[in-house]
């Protein structure tokens, strides 16, 4: 089960982080990785089915065998289809999957949707997540936050160091382009996955959080699945506005006359009152563009607060 703590180690900075600019073979970077958490005495890993927790969950069965586990919070804002990839990926690993409800959809700071709904959201799966590890002898609380999460506004992060989450990917200076490479390493079925935040992330900031308006987003995508588009985004603007995102490279198909139409008579008949097209495409984060001065969002020292594997 530790085999990988027997292996050489990549090139390494002074604080045994891998270092920045330098060619480490994806079998290097997976020998750290997993080496980092050989010593810990247990852990659960906070597991959404993407790709980034899912590498995590699978470096903390090869570290720590039954010592690990995979919790994912089931609330609202949860879509089944990443609940049903959540049970995929946890079966191909062979790593116990546990679901744990969570009560932000209770919680008026998180309906608001105000630009910090991302650390009441966070708050409320980390505090349950520590809350059942604690109780079920589960020592720490790991989570798939990359390199690349710190330089994007993601006020979940404060909410991760007040409850003393380990982001062992961060901590090794791990970007979304190893993750994707360690993810095909291990050949996890999520390798080639679009990202998948949670359903509330389609809600403009300043409009409400509910659970009609979730079901909702959620049936729209489902539905644009099932014509087809692989990566889309149904955002949820004002007035009961829906901007439909795609990858750039449908955007052809999406803009055809019939196809065009047929999403704008099936949106609205699922209670949206306009229906409009991002042309720039499916671009992540593209709620955050009405942040005034997100760039600096992120204090510096947010890195330096979160817990770091010894």
């Amino acid at each position: 089960m530790n085999n990988y703590s027997n292996h050489a180690n990549p090139k390494s900075s002074p604080d045994g982080n891998l270092e920045a600019g330098t060619e480490n073979s994806i079998a290097e970077i997976a020998t750290q990785l997993v080496g980092s958490l050989v010593e810990l005495e247990s852990c659960a890993v906070a597991f959404s089915g993407g790709v980034d927790s899912s590498v995590v969950a699978k470096a903390a069965w090869l570290a720590l065998g039954d010592r690990s586990v995979a919790v994912t919070g089931v609330g609202a804002a949860v879509s089944e289809i990443d609940l049903q990839w959540a049970r995929e990926v946890t079966d191909f690993i062979g790593i116990r999957h546990v679901q744990i409800p969570t009560a932000e959809i209770d919680d008026p700071d998180y309906l608001r949707n105000d630009t910090k709904r991302c650390y009441f959201c966070k708050s409320h799966l980390y505090q349950s997540a520590t809350h059942w590890g604690n109780k079920n002898g589960f020592r720490h609380v790991l989570s798939g936050t990359n390199l690349d999460d710190l330089s994007d506004y993601r006020p979940g992060l404060v909410a991760a160091a007040e409850h003393a989450v380990i982001a062992p990917l961060a901590n090794l200076k791990i970007g979304k382009a190893d993750v994707r490479r360690l993810a095909e390493y291990w050949q996890l079925p999520v390798a080639h996955r679009p990202a998948s935040p949670c359903l509330a992330s389609r809600i403009a900031y300043g409009q409400s959080v509910s659970e009609e308006r979730l079901k909702r987003i959620e049936a729209a995508e489902a539905w644009l699945h099932q014509q087809g588009f692989h990566d889309v985004r149904v955002r949820l603007h004002a007035d009961e506005l829906a901007r439909v995102e795609v990858a750039e490279s449908e955007l052809i198909r999406l803009l055809d006359p019939s196809c065009r139409d047929a999403i704008n008579h099936s949106l609205r008949e699922m209670g949206f009152r306009y229906v409009t097209i991002a042309l720039g495409g499916r671009q992540s984060g593209s709620m955050n563009r009405s942040i005034p001065n997100q760039a600096s969002a992120n204090p510096t020292s947010l890195r330096q607060s979160l817990p770091v594997l010894q």
